[in-house]
């Protein structure tokens, strides 16, 4: 799925003239997209929780309509196993996106991992190494955590 997402952004920015343009809403959802999938699959158990977990997010906190969320959801299904580095999706993230929305990811990355009941040490890992790459604070990374914990008890 990584590598559909790149092939995305590069045809993307060879179009608009050079990675220095800002991303539309749409191009931070799709890498959102594609580092909460990441969150999802790390464990290799990809459950009904994280899926109900990930459409969630994707329509409440970033707005995608049923339909896109459905296409993300296959792609995710069907990811390809020769996945592209995390960072060319997070370099796009701390180029382009606020301080708060680099929070909102972690969050979400954190309530994916929760979903299931079951933190795992490669979701933890994960989302700690886009928390770096993004440059989001260590307190910022802990309190995503916290936030999520809290809203994963209600």
């Amino acid at each position: 799925m990584l590598n559909r997402i790149a092939r995305f952004f590069e045809s993307r920015l060879s179009e608009a003239g050079g990675d220095q343009e800002a991303l539309s809403d749409d191009e931070k959802h799709l890498a959102a997209a594609a580092l909460l999938m990441e969150v999802a699959a790390a464990d290799r158990v990809f459950d009904g929780a994280e899926l109900a977990a990930f459409k969630s997010i994707l329509s409440e906190v970033y707005g995608l309509s049923a339909e896109e969320v459905n296409e993300l959801q296959q792609q995710a299904e069907s990811r390809q196993q020769d996945a592209t580095s995390l960072f060319q999706f997070t370099q796009r993230v701390n180029d382009h996106c606020s301080r708060e929305e680099k929070f909102v990811l972690i969050k979400s990355m954190w309530q994916i991992a929760l979903a299931d009941g079951d933190l795992d040490k490669y979701e933890e890992h994960l989302i700690r190494r886009v928390a770096d790459l993004v440059y989001l604070s260590h307190t910022d990374f802990l309190v995503a955590r916290n936030q999520a914990r809290e809203q994963a008890q209600d």
